[in-house]
């Protein structure tokens, strides 16, 4: 009887000894998952639901853009200086350091 007690408590401690580090994992990537989604409505939320004007944003305001940092943002006002207002949102693919790619991930949250 001991016998059978002893193996259950082994097989018990053994069990809770290989199942933490599972429950552990599944916190650390729910986590995870969450600041994920978080960073999402975060850059989602810059915009304020208004889209940004190409022709008329500051830099200030083009950064608010997910991914547009201060570079590509003087970029973006210096290629508008140079080459005059944007007639397409697609002209912005022509500014250096915007690529299709990012156009694509922005372009519901600019305008012309």
């Amino acid at each position: 009887m001991r016998s059978v007690f002893r193996k259950s408590t082994a097989l018990a401690v053994l069990a809770v000894f290989l199942l933490v580090p599972v429950f552990a994992q599944q916190g650390q990537q729910s986590q995870q998952s969450q600041q994920s989604r978080t960073e999402t409505q975060t850059q989602a939320g810059k915009t304020s639901g208004e889209k940004v004007n190409l022709n008329t944003a500051r830099l200030d305001e083009l950064q608010k853009l997910p991914r547009i940092g201060p570079k590509v943002a003087q970029r973006i006002i210096d290629f508008r200086k140079e080459n005059g207002a944007f007639k397409r949102v697609e002209d912005l693919m022509k500014v250096k350091g915007i690529g299709e790619k990012l156009f694509l991930q922005i372009k519901n949250l600019i305008a012309v």
